[in-house]
């Protein structure tokens, strides 16, 4: 029989032994007392086992045959469900999920992965960081005023232009009009500089709608997808990534993860979150940075950005984003922690530069030309006035 093994982080007042067996029972075929309506071999079929326990960390196994495959709710339901409200537990937190092979092969994993992103954008060959930005401000600015924004930070080298979390299809800003207007001053920068800059429109909406926004978004001229992967539901993105009339990268936001992951003892680590997304097909996920505004664990997120690099089931691999409170001075800081495979997003960082949202693309992109080339960013600034004039403004890192 093939099992999912679970990690969990527990504090309990009863023994660690005790505590970690009325997990694996909660979740399972047990309950608090005994009952009369109990088959005599359900435990040995479907029942959850404790595999290890070292110090505060246990591992569970449950048999492949408690779950629908293919349905996450009832998956997390099982690993992630009533346990975090037992009564005998302080803490418990979801560290890591190993998936066999058989739950793993009912999904389809990234549609185009890291390397085929590069490919849509040209960076096979230089394979650098790539730079990224949200329209700010994040809200308020019309489809025409949003256009303009895209294209200044596009004609800068951005390489991945995203609408913030929160901008859906709203009065101020339709999404129809607002991914018009916005395609088209990408199309301009195509034929300006012969560069493709990926625009991830945000459909964000439930499982039942996501494919008809999809289809709307493509009639439109989209070449990428956003989706709020928590809010929206995992089976929002399969849905997306499954169906065969959907052909554009999907770009995972995690917004309201921190409900979810913040506390390092209670709740559900990012790394399992960063396992669903990859099952479910998201091409690229934010995954934290080593610097900026955000609360952070910098081994955590190289722990989290490695799987998503890594060889697993024979899956593509996903694009990892780091993004908040990042600007030029933080860039080689960010590559050296996390290497060339990832996205640097910069909003304020760049929207925020003393000289406009051109400028500060053409800063992230010489810092990030800086780092690749092994040159202090203060020396690399002496040519490249946009650099200079953001570490001016900002600083650097170390």
């Amino acid at each position: 029989m093939e099992f999912v093994e679970c990690t969990y982080y527990v504090e309990s007042s009863l023994p660690i032994e005790r505590a970690a067996r009325a997990i694996a029972a909660e979740q399972s075929t047990g309950t608090w007392t005994d009952i009369s309506t109990k088959e005599k071999d359900v435990d040995e079929r479907l029942g959850a086992r404790v595999l290890g326990i070292d110090g505060s960390k246990v591992k569970i196994e449950f048999p492949i045959d408690l779950f629908e495959v293919d349905n996450i709710p009832q998956f997390l339901a099982t690993v992630a469900g009533n346990l975090f409200g037992l009564g005998a537990l302080k803490n418990i937190r979801l560290l890591d999920i190993k998936l066999p092979k058989s739950f793993v092969r009912e999904f389809k994993g990234p549609r185009f992965g890291i390397e085929g992103v590069r490919k849509k954008v040209g960076t096979v060959s230089d394979g650098r960081a790539h730079i990224g930005t949200i329209i700010k401000p994040k809200v308020g600015l019309s489809p025409k005023e949003t256009a303009e924004v895209a294209y200044n930070a596009g004609t800068g080298g951005c390489d991945l232009i995203k609408d913030d979390e929160t901008l859906t299809d709203q009065a101020f800003c339709p999404m129809v009009e607002r991914l018009e207007k916005v395609m088209e001053r990408m199309d301009k920068i195509k034929e300006e500089s012969g560069r493709t800059v990926l625009y991830a429109v945000n459909i964000t909406v439930g499982a039942e709608e996501i494919l008809e926004r999809a289809d709307l978004a493509t009639e439109h001229g989209a070449n990428m997808f956003m989706i709020d992967v928590l809010t929206a539901g995992f089976s929002a993105l399969k849905t997306l990534r499954e169906d065969k009339s959907v052909n554009l990268p999907i770009h995972v936001h995690r917004t309201m993860h921190g409900a979810i992951t913040r506390n390092k003892k209670h709740g559900i680590a990012m790394l399992p979150l960063a396992v669903l997304v990859r099952l479910c097909g998201g091409d690229q996920l934010h995954t934290g940075t080593a610097t900026g505004k955000m609360e952070r664990d910098v081994e955590g997120v190289k722990e989290i950005n490695d799987f998503l690099k890594s060889d697993w089931h024979g899956f593509k691999t996903v694009f990892p984003v780091a993004s908040g409170g990042l600007h030029p001075g933080l860039v080689p800081y960010e590559i050296n922690a996390f290497g060339k495979d990832v996205v640097l997003q910069a909003g304020g960082g760049i929207h925020g530069h003393p000289d406009g949202t051109i400028a500060g693309a053409k800063a992230m992109r010489q810092a990030v030309d800086a780092a690749r080339k092994n040159i202090p960013l203060e020396k690399y600034a002496l040519e490249h006035p946009e650099l200079m004039r953001a570490l001016e403004k900002w600083g650097k890192k170390g």
